[in-house]
């Protein structure tokens, strides 16, 4: 594993994040209406819209679907 990882990860990480942020306020819910959705705690969701931490490809699935996007949408 690199570390620290290099600034691209960084960024390309709060990029995702607010991929998520937007794909769940376009769907009109709460941190914690989407924790509930996909199992998860809210401040696991703003951890992720901050891109302080890292959701895994799981988390994004459940995420995408919860808010009924592709995947892809919330990696662009």
């Amino acid at each position: 594993m690199l570390d620290p990882f290099p600034d691209w990860v960084l960024r390309r990480r709060q990029q995702i994040g607010s991929q998520i942020r937007e794909a769940r306020r376009a769907a009109s819910l709460s941190q914690v209406q989407l924790g509930e959705r996909i199992g998860r705690d809210h401040k696991t969701i703003h951890r992720w819209e901050a891109g302080a931490t890292n959701p895994t490809l799981t988390d994004l699935l459940l995420v995408a679907d919860a808010v009924d996007v592709p995947l892809a949408h919330l990696l662009r």
